[in-house]
């Protein structure tokens, strides 16, 4: 991956990133099945999770990978297919652990998720490594890898009697660079605007469940992930405001804390997370590996002939993963 070049045909981060999304192939043979599982949280709240289905009479799986999702995402996005399908070709158990509220209903607690939530990922994970009989892998995609290296950080050397190594992948790992960049012309009118359109109907959603939670009339308002970062992320997840939460949620930082292999996957290309807020090798400890191709987008990568497809990026990022470097 810290050579890929982009298909000639598809020049761009926009294109890369719009084409990935929607129009790319995500999977080979038959769409990947999943089986649901819901666990109690110790909130009183619920947490879906997805399970890859084995083939029957398959032997145990020698890694269990768990992809933790950006921003409105789910097992359905098209890098969770994806990453199911080199699972299934390697024999891998896979899961997808899906943040509050994400799974297609409604959480119960009056909370959603936010790109630190490092206590969650360290819930998921230990609940994922008490079930398991093999060696836990993980990646998280955007927002998810965010907060999957925040938690690695703030678990140091107890991370590693939960999971082998982790990865993120177009991560805004700088919060305000990243905040800042998709609130701005046209990364405003197509990403911001397309984040708002599902996220402020289902926070209204939760001020119906919990009325007063946060001022309505303002989030109703905001036009910007700025703006509703400020009315409802921030306020609900106890941050003090959005400088605040995207100061103390970037895992940038504190790279240097993590005490396990992780790799840091970003496009220079990405036309949300800027290339001059990533980290050089200066910045990051000795168990940092940092990929920062000059093509991709933002969680892109795509390959080969129209209309391409998007398996290049899991394929090399669960090859690291398992230590195949």
């Amino acid at each position: 991956m810290q050579g890929y070049r982009s298909p000639a045909w598809l020049p761009g981060g926009n294109l890369q990133t719009i084409w990935a999304a929607k129009l790319a192939r995500r999977h080979l043979g038959p769409p990947p099945r999943f089986t649901r599982e819901r666990w109690a949280t110790p909130d009183g709240d619920f947490i879906d999770v997805d399970h890859l289905q084995r083939a029957p009479g398959a032997p145990p799986p020698k890694q269990h990978l768990v992809l933790f999702h950006g921003l409105e995402g789910s097992s359905a996005s098209q890098y969770a297919q994806a990453f199911a399908t080199v699972a299934r070709e390697r024999g891998w158990a896979y899961s997808v652990p899906h943040f509050r509220g994400c799974s297609g209903e409604l959480n119960l607690a009056p909370r959603a998720y936010h790109s630190g939530d490092f206590e969650e990922i360290g819930f998921m994970l230990q609940r994922l490594r008490q079930s398991s009989a093999a060696p836990l892998l993980a990646v998280g995609i955007s927002l998810g890898g965010n907060a999957l290296l925040r938690w690695a950080q703030e678990a140091g050397d107890s991370a590693a009697a939960t999971a082998a190594a982790v990865a993120s992948v177009s991560s805004p790992i700088d919060l305000a660079a990243a905040g800042h960049a998709i609130d701005r012309g046209f990364n405003w009118l197509v990403y911001s605007r397309m984040f708002l359109a599902t996220m402020k109907p289902r926070a209204l959603a939760k001020w119906q469940q919990h009325p007063g939670l946060f001022d309505r009339e303002k989030l109703a308002r905001a036009r910007t992930l700025y703006e509703f970062d400020n009315v409802f992320t921030a306020p609900l997840h106890g941050f003090a405001d959005t400088p605040d939460y995207w100061g103390r949620a970037s895992a940038k930082p504190q790279l240097a804390r993590i005490r396990i292999p992780a790799l840091v996957l970003n496009a220079r290309n990405d036309p949300f997370v800027p290339g001059s807020s990533l980290p050089t090798a200066a910045q990051v400890g000795r168990h940092v590996t940092l990929w920062q191709p000059a093509h991709g987008g933002h969680v892109g990568f795509p390959h080969g002939a129209p209309p391409g497809r998007v398996l290049a990026m899991p394929q090399a990022v669960s090859a690291w993963l398992a230590g195949e470097r």
